[in-house]
C-alpha cells in the first residue's frame, strides 16, 4: 500500500516539475479553492479563466491585474501632475494680468502728474494750490 502511494506521488511530482512549474501554481489555486469552497464549479471555472488569461497573455493573471493597476495609478498621477501644471499656469497669468494693469495705472498717474505740471508751469499756476 505505501509502495503503491509512494509510485503515485513520485509520478504526480515529477509530471509537476517535468511539465513546468509555473502551471502548478493555477492547478494549486483552483485546488485550494475546490477544497476550501467544496464548489468545483467554481475551482474549474477559476483554472479555465487562468489558462485562458496566460495563453492569451503570456502572464498569470496576479500578474496582469498588478500592471494594470499600476498603468492605471500611473494615468492618474500625470493628470494630477498635469492638473496642477495647468493651475499654476492659470495663477501664473493671472497674477501677470494684475501686475500689468497696476504698472500701466501707476504710468498712466506719472503721466497724468507730468501733464498737470507741464500745463501748470505753462500756465504759470505753480503758485495757486487746489
Amino acid at each position: 500500500m505505501i509502495l503503491k502511494f509512494l509510485r503515485i506521488f513520485t509520478i504526480i511530482v515529477s509530471f509537476l516539475f517535468l511539465t513546468g512549474f509555473v502551471s502548478f501554481f493555477s492547478v494549486l489555486g483552483s485546488g485550494i479553492t475546490a477544497v476550501t469552497s467544496g464548489n468545483l464549479y467554481k475551482a474549474g471555472a477559476q483554472f479555465i479563466i487562468n489558462q485562458s488569461i496566460e495563453k492569451e497573455t503570456g502572464k498569470n493573471s496576479l500578474t496582469l491585474i498588478k500592471e494594470e493597476i499600476n498603468k492605471n495609478f500611473i494615468k492618474e498621477d500625470i493628470k494630477k501632475q498635469n492638473s496642477l501644471n495647468e493651475d499654476l499656469r492659470q495663477l501664473v497669468e493671472k497674477r501677470i494680468k494684475i501686475t500689468r494693469k497696476k504698472l500701466e495705472n501707476q504710468n498712466l498717474k506719472k503721466l497724468v502728474k507730468k501733464r498737470i505740471i507741464l500745463t501748470r508751469s505753462k500756465l504759470n499756476l505753480n503758485n495757486i494750490t487746489q
